[in-house]
């Protein structure tokens, strides 16, 4: 991928995400593409609504050929200059829901990750998909979840015209797609244990209350779906899928909020002295 210079950065607009955010919504972003990088080798990709084009351009790097769509100009003008060497990719300036001028069974693999909310004519862009792919062709798709991205935490995503809960996203899918496999995505804190000779099963365990229980059983922010025409398209994919930085961010982050909270709280209590100090005297 290109290396970023100051003039080649999209300005972040609070929703679009560009590689430059880091943290929590840098892990969510980077895993949605790193999951579907095993899945595009010698592929013929679309990538719908690639945004500012970071994800296109690690899919180009694994795939024959990957064309990237998105309905905003500055974006595709961004990634048309940033992403410019990758010989295999293309960026096109398109509506999502109006992909009728694409030929029929174009694609092996469609990714379009946190668009749905973003359309009303949901049917529509589902069908477009389902139009493009080939008979043992694979969709990624993801979505947040409506219960737990807007209702329990009270925030309107201003950009978000038409948030779905699990059942309506369940059932869009199942009514495009016979075949489908949904995996929910959260950031979550855990403490991992991993085979050096990468055998055995997968184990997931969650401490709730006194008890330990099998499962990640949290309340999801996303859902991400693997959609085909058939089931037997789906068989090879992972039960679990984790994904990390190299320089674990997020934990940095911690960290240094952890710190500055423990320097603030210090300093707090020593003026608070001083002023207590300061006001006896004045008493004195």
């Amino acid at each position: 991928m290109t290396q970023a210079t100051p003039q080649s950065i999209l300005p972040f607009t609070g929703e679009r995400f560009t590689p430059e955010c880091v943290r929590e919504i840098a892990y969510e972003h980077w895993h949605r593409y790193a999951f579907a990088l095993s899945l595009v080798a010698g592929k013929h990709v679309l990538d719908a609504a690639c945004g500012e084009g970071f994800g296109a351009a690690l899919l180009a790097c694994k795939a024959a050929s990957v064309q990237a769509i998105d309905i905003d100009a500055a974006s595709i003008e961004h990634a048309k200059t940033r992403y410019a060497s990758s010989g295999n990719l293309q960026f096109h300036q398109t509506d999502v829901t109006l992909l009728d001028q694409l030929p029929a069974e174009s694609f092996d693999v469609i990714t379009s990750f946190e668009t749905l909310e973003h359309v009303m004519e949901h049917d529509r862009l589902l069908a477009g998909f389902h139009r493009l792919l080939k008979e043992d062709g694979i969709l990624l798709i993801s979505t947040p979840d409506k219960k737990n991205y807007t209702d329990a935490t009270g925030v309107v995503n201003p950009h978000h015209v038409r948030e779905l809960y699990f059942e309506e996203f369940s059932e869009l899918l199942e009514k495009h797609f016979p075949a489908s496999k949904i995996y929910t995505q959260k950031l979550l804190f855990q403490s991992s244990l991993w085979a050096l000779d990468r055998q055995g099963r997968v184990e997931a365990l969650m401490h709730k209350a006194e008890e330990i229980e099998d499962g990640l059983n949290y309340p999801p922010m996303y859902y991400v779906a693997v959609c085909a025409k058939s089931e037997k398209t789906l068989t090879a994919l992972p039960a679990l899928s984790l994904y990390g930085d190299a320089e674990e961010s997020v934990y940095a982050h911690y960290y240094q909020e952890i710190r500055f909270g423990i320097w603030a709280r210090q300093r707090i209590a020593e003026l608070e002295a001083e002023v207590a100090s300061l006001r006896q005297q004045a008493h004195g």
